[in-house]
């Protein structure tokens, strides 16, 4: 899936990724990320399932 970091805490370790399809956002956290990622950044990520429901997982910056 492809996607934009809605907001993204480095510090904290988690945020917010927007789907471009479908409009959804999904929480992401810092286990998930491959690299950095900033507020704004163009991502590719998959949806696994975290402990409050659906998360991104394997986010990467789009290439």
């Amino acid at each position: 899936m492809q996607g934009t970091v809605k907001f993204y805490n480095d510090s904290k370790g988690y945020g917010f990724i927007t789907d471009d399809e479908t409009k959804t956002d999904y929480f992401v956290h810092s286990s998930g990320v491959k690299g950095k990622i900033r507020n704004n950044d163009k991502v590719t990520f998959e949806v696994g399932e975290g402990k409050k429901g659906p998360m991104a997982v394997d986010v990467q910056l789009a290439q």
